[in-house]
């Protein structure tokens, strides 16, 4: 051991406390604000949800008749979101390096109280519209800053949990939204005489929850590794220790420190290598993107990053809750029952289904999550399209098939929410890189909205045309989904987002290592073997016979 220092042996294990719902128990500040700043995803399902309930009120098409007799302007009202959405997200990578993630959601929420007002004070079409994209920008930024933040902020041992409560948020938003339509409807009646107030009213309560998240990021903590980035090692070393609640001479929290700012270190230094004497952080933002594509380790991240976001959309969620209404009708429901079953059931469906993920997704591993996942909505997508191949023209004389299959609808949303509607907000925000996080992050999250935008306008069509193949044809991609998780797609629970270069490289070429061990000499953070003695060696805290020695001389 180096004089004045702390050896770490390999069998400590550098977590804060047990994984899954243990760990949150034992840590209910961090697990507090994340539950806070998740309120962005609330944001987010909400304004979706809201908008399918306006559209049908009495009212609403009294003073917007062409948007509610005009389907295909209706889907472009709610096609604009997602486009703001997109270019929210893709745009917020920059953004959210520069003022930071925490101020990145004050700015978002302005955004969208701003869409919000325009949204709800409209008397034409076009302000809906406008009100729509501007709106959408906000819910792009906080679709990618609020998983990118929780994922700096929490520990290894609960960050799949952490993050996992952005798809809560949504799904409490998307329940809310549909009950609070189903009340407000009634004000005034549903007929002619209905009230204003019954469509504004829900568009205008969406700006409560933007104001008590915007008011509470001025307590919420910066992320670590952004302060680590700017240079300000003090407050970082005050925030770990206000988040992971130890004692300051805990080694763990020293270990961490040190992590972040070598991985820090050495990212700043790699691109003052690759990318000598570029004054302008606009063309070096550019270059950042470029190696996204072109570097292999971070162009494997980006793959499996992107690919999530593409195949949850074609995986036919929106598809079978956009068709769900038709098979409740189908099997002789109407009226309130209809909206109750197809709607209703499916969000308190959606919404339960997504706490076994945040309960055991750190405990159980994505991979172990995607692939039940993949496997429980081929076998919901078989059956309800076999059972409509089978009983298309017959639903009335076979009510028990009908039930089956809207019992399998609700299978699929179950199996859906606990698997890959958590796991794709998280592996993006934990696996790259602090240098290029923000930006891959954006780009991942934007190209969902871009999937979303694609499959919202296909879904409608292919179900026209090709009915119950359409079922078949979301099968596939749950199919692709299981076996290119298995054969491609690696484990990340447990690991410090530091530590993800062990699993998809970064710093294996000669330089790059050379570099790496010069920068944990300097900052007195060792790997040594104990077998051998020879000191230097840059193995992982894992390894068999490793250990980390921790000098304080710059610690």
């Amino acid at each position: 051991m180096v004089a004045g220092g702390v050896a770490i042996t390999s069998d400590v294990e550098l977590s804060y406390g047990p994984a899954g719902y243990k760990g949150l128990v034992k840590e209910p500040y961090i697990f507090f604000i994340s539950c806070f700043a998740s309120i962005g995803g609330v944001l987010f399902g909400y304004d979706q949800g809201v908008i399918s309930g306006v559209l049908v009120m009495s009212n609403f098409a009294k003073n917007f008749p062409s948007l509610a007799h005009d389907p295909t302007l209706q889907g472009w009202m709610v096609a604009v979101l997602t486009l703001g959405a997109m270019f929210g997200a893709f745009v917020n990578g920059p953004i959210a390096d520069k003022i930071s993630r925490r101020w990145d959601l004050l700015l978002a929420n302005v955004i969208f109280l701003i869409g919000s007002t325009i949204q709800a004070a409209a008397v034409n079409v076009p302000m809906v519209f406008v009100g729509r994209f501007i709106a959408g920008l906000a819910i792009g930024q906080l679709s990618m800053v609020v998983p990118l933040y929780l994922g700096e902020l929490a520990p290894p041992n609960i960050r799949g949990s952490l993050i996992a409560l952005q798809q809560l948020g949504i799904t409490v938003g998307i329940m809310i939204a549909f009950w609070l339509d189903y009340g407000t409807q009634h004000i005034g009646g549903t007929g002619d005489g209905q009230s204003e107030a019954a469509w504004r009213f829900p568009l205008a309560l969406q700006c409560l929850p933007s104001l008590i998240l915007g008011a509470g990021t001025f307590f919420l903590p910066y992320s670590p590794r952004w302060l680590m980035s700017k240079g300000r090692e003090e407050e970082v070393r005050a925030t770990l220790l206000r988040l992971r609640r130890v004692d300051p001479n805990d080694p763990r929290l020293t270990i961490e420190f040190l992590d972040i700012k070598a991985a820090c270190i050495f990212d700043n230094e790699s691109v003052a290598a690759r990318f000598p004497g570029i004054p302008s952080r606009f063309t070096l933002s550019l270059k950042q993107y470029q190696e996204l594509f072109v570097v292999p380790h971070l162009n494997r991240r980006l793959i499996i990053a992107c690919l999530l976001q593409i195949i949850q959309q074609f995986t036919g969620i929106n598809a079978i809750i956009y068709y769900a209404p038709q098979i409740f009708t189908a099997i002789g429901l109407t009226g309130n029952s209809v909206d109750l079953l197809a709607t209703g059931v499916v969000g308190v469906i959606n919404f339960f289904s997504t706490i076994p993920a945040i309960m055991f997704l750190d405990r159980w591993g994505r991979r172990k999550v995607l692939i039940i996942g993949a496997v429980n909505m081929t076998i919901g997508h078989l059956i309800v399209g076999t059972l409509y191949a089978v009983y298309e023209d017959s639903w009335a004389q076979h009510h028990a098939a009908g039930w089956g299959a809207a019992v399998f609808v609700w299978y699929f949303i179950a199996n859906f929410a606990f698997s890959i509607g958590c796991v794709n907000w998280i592996m993006p925000s934990e696996i790259f890189p602090p240098g290029v996080r923000s930006k891959a992050v954006g780009v991942s999250i934007s190209t969902n909205w871009l999937t979303n935008f694609i499959v919202a306008l296909i879904t409608p069509r292919m179900l026209k045309a090709i009915t119950f193949g359409a079922f078949y044809f979301f099968m596939a991609f749950c199919i692709i989904l299981g076996v290119w998780v298995y054969f491609c797609v690696p484990e990340t629970k447990g690991l410090r987002i530091e530590e993800m270069d062990k699993i998809f490289g970064g710093n294996q070429g000669v330089d790059d290592m050379a570099r790496m061990a010069n920068i944990r000499r300097r900052l007195g953070l060792y790997a040594t073997d104990t077998d051998s003695g020879e000191e230097g060696s840059e193995m992982g805290i894992d390894q068999k016979n490793a250990s980390y020695e921790v000098t304080h001389h710059e610690a």
